[in-house]
């Protein structure tokens, strides 16, 4: 194992070492979507699928996790299986990562959390589903994800499907603006949707290569100033997205169902997400794993125009 710095609670697997020191691509997964976002043990078989279609686009996967306080940055397969089945995992933020690391605990990663450990080994491509962002009904309770937080200083691509349709996805794309995170659309002139192919809002910049997202990280590199994220927002495919009017009825029966039960706070995601998997018998689930395949793999197309010679 190798420590990514003096003192640090961040462990790299020996493969993602060699890689990065090869100058070889990797691309970071989060296990969010693993412990808490899959029913067993389907959840297992999408990890090592996940790290499967990394591997056949020419990358080293780096699964990110806390496993008793250690930051894994890189898992092996027994990690993986602990993620994957242990009990009471808890969901940790980039808040959370001192805490866990003192007190020892395990824990999946959010999008905060692994944006932050994986930068800090020195990756810079990261792969995940839908980016949190802010939620509806902000100006009443304030909540907004802390991924948006994260990655207005992170130097990371994140190659993702939009952010989660629960949320409010224009205030999401102003908040972005304003912190000045770059979002390009790849081979889409829409922002997409999560689990539908459009959120029916623009995006101002389109790549149609790899190739194109290597340049502009590179030319984030040659310019300077303040350490921000590019997100490539990949559309799942319209053959395989959620029908857009079932989506939309699933989705307002499970507000008014959190408003009537008074979910608020960290329980509103996850009660939303899991209220749209029961509402569309199962239907968001399948879509959800369609975009996060479709981002692994144009994620690892990324890094290895991001590590190959420049074109």
């Amino acid at each position: 194992m190798h420590m990514t710095g003096p003192g640090t609670a961040i462990r790299t697997s020996e493969e993602v070492s060699e890689a990065l020191a090869a100058g070889a691509p990797v691309v970071a997964l989060e296990t969010t979507i693993i412990s808490h976002g899959l029913p067993r043990p389907r959840n297992l078989r999408v990890a090592i699928e996940l790290e499967e279609l990394v591997r056949e686009a020419g990358a080293v996967p780096a699964t990110i996790a806390v496993l008793d306080g250690v930051a894994r940055v890189g898992l092996d397969k027994n990690m993986l299986e602990r993620v994957a089945t242990e009990p009471g995992l808890r969901k940790l933020g980039f808040r959370d990562l001192p805490v866990a690391a003192a007190l020892g605990a395990s824990g999946a990663t959010t999008v905060s959390a692994t944006a932050f450990l994986a930068a800090r080994a020195g990756i810079r491509v990261f792969a995940t589903g839908g980016l949190g962002g802010v939620h509806r009904e902000w100006t009443a309770d304030q909540d907004e994800s802390a991924d948006l937080d994260m990655l207005a200083k992170t130097r990371i691509t994140v190659v993702c499907a939009g952010v989660k349709s629960i949320l409010d996805v224009p205030a999401t794309l102003q908040r972005l603006e304003t912190r000045g995170v770059t979002v390009a659309g790849y081979r889409t002139d829409a922002f997409p949707g999560f689990y539908l192919h459009s959120s029916g809002l623009p995006v101002d910049w389109r790549l149609e290569t790899p190739q194109d997202a290597a340049a502009v990280m590179r030319a984030q590199d040659r310019l300077g100033g303040p350490e921000t994220a590019l997100i490539v927002a990949n559309p799942v495919p319209e053959d395989e997205q959620l029908d857009p009017a079932l989506h939309d009825r699933v989705l307002a029966e499970a507000l008014d169902a959190a408003a009537r039960e008074g979910i608020t706070g960290q329980a509103i995601t996850p009660f939303l997400l899991d209220f749209l998997v029961r509402g569309t018998a199962g239907a968001s689930l399948e879509a959800n794993l369609a975009a996060v395949r479709g981002n692994t793999r144009l994620a690892g197309a990324i890094a290895a125009a991001w590590t190959g010679p420049e074109s």
